[in-house]
């Protein structure tokens, strides 16, 4: 671990269990202005969902101003009916523009939240300064809080400075109460000393289905064209994904550490990893051998493959200042380990802390998917405003 790591352990402990403050709910209060960003899956998840809040006193705590994707905008200060944002939007003639954000969500009364629905790196650069303004930000993109410890730093920085709440619920585990566990651990005095699991849904699929006789590479495709894997598979198969959602558990747990600091085993050969996107499909192949090998040895033993992330606080007598070891990678687990148990794209975590140490906290469920995706996000709103 680096010096960095090791002093910032404690540096922002405080402010990392609790991003997101919670307002008091007011009587009569005026709903919150909302600005969706991204109206892929998981976006039209949101409108969907806010589509059925319609008329409901959840859906009059809310009011959609602001709509946009990478190439349209659409904005109504009086709100935008979510059912109608798609036609909105198709029809609309100014261009999505960032700057425009903060802008449209500044008239009237009201908490202020932009819900980042996109993978965007420039949405993810502007999450700092919209926090700075005063506007919540709730998102399901990793880059981040799960990238570069400056940006992770100038997140926290900026919730303070702004007075707002970043809901980052939906980064890992789709939703799942991961990251809310572990602040509420260490709120109530706890101190986490492992975390591990599988937190990869494309992932947990591929190797809750691989049974060594039909080709790995038939198996990527098939969870491709059903949409459980990114266009490029090898975005999921590098274990880039899963760094940053490790990286965003363990400074939740307190531990900032860096990006290089977390140990990758890619399952992506090299042969395969030069060629461009349009290369892939055929290249697929190569992936075929390897996995058929320690598909073989793992069966041999009685275990079972599943890709894990480990972050482990290591007693060497330095105690809570000790070296911390993180580590992605495919993994060969005996059939009765508690992360070998799962279905479908199922996520699965287990936390060892002073308060589990004998029989880890585990929390499982689905770790992917559009619904439970836009449900996180709109938990977190909801939190936020009140």
């Amino acid at each position: 671990m680096s010096a960095v790591a090791a002093s910032a352990l404690h540096e922002h402990q405080a402010v990392a269990q609790a991003p997101a403050p919670r307002p008091s709910p007011t009587v009569g209060a005026a709903p919150a202005r909302v600005a969706l960003l991204g109206t892929g899956t998981v976006g039209g998840a949101v409108l969907a969902r806010l589509g059925g809040w319609r008329g409901t006193p959840l859906g009059e705590r809310l009011r959609l101003v602001h709509v946009a994707n990478s190439r349209r905008a659409t904005a109504d200060a009086d709100g935008i009916v979510p059912e109608h944002a798609a036609s909105a939007l198709a029809a609309a003639d100014r261009s999505s523009s960032l700057d425009a954000v903060a802008e449209v969500l500044s008239g009237g009364s009201g908490a202020r939240v932009v819900i980042d629905a996109t993978a965007s790196e420039a949405v993810a650069e502007r999450h700092a300064q919209w926090l700075a303004q005063g506007i919540h930000v709730v998102t399901a993109c990793k880059i981040g809080q799960g990238t570069s410890l400056a940006r992770w730093r100038a997140i926290r920085e900026a919730c303070a400075a702004g007075g707002a709440g970043y809901g980052d619920s939906a980064t890992v585990g789709a939703g799942l109460p991961l990251l809310r566990s572990l602040r509420e651990l260490q709120a109530g005095g706890d101190r986490i000393h492992a975390i591990a699991g599988v937190l990869s849904g494309s992932l947990a699929w591929l190797f809750n289905h691989y049974d060594g006789m039909r080709p790995f590479s038939a198996l990527v495709r098939q969870a491709r064209d059903a949409g459980y894997t990114e266009p490029d598979p090898r975005d999921d198969l590098s274990g880039e994904d899963v760094r940053r959602k490790l990286l965003i558990l363990a400074r939740a747990a307190g531990v900032a550490l860096d990006a290089g600091e977390v140990e990758v085993a890619s399952l992506v050969p090299p042969e395969l990893a030069i060629l461009s996107r349009e290369g892939v499909d055929a290249a697929l192949p190569a992936l075929d051998a390897p996995l058929r090998e320690r598909y073989a040895q793992a069966y041999k033993n009685g275990e079972k493959l599943r890709f894990i992330a480990r972050l482990e606080r290591v007693d060497d007598g330095n105690g809570a200042n000790g070296r911390v070891a993180a580590r992605v990678g495919l993994q060969s687990l005996p059939g009765d380990h508690p992360l070998a148990a799962g279905a479908g794209t199922d996520n699965k975590v287990a936390i060892w802390s002073d308060r589990y140490r004998a029989q880890p906290l585990a929390i499982q469920g689905p770790g992917a998917g559009a619904e439970v995706t836009a449900a996180g996000l709109l938990d977190d709103v909801l939190r936020l405003v009140g």
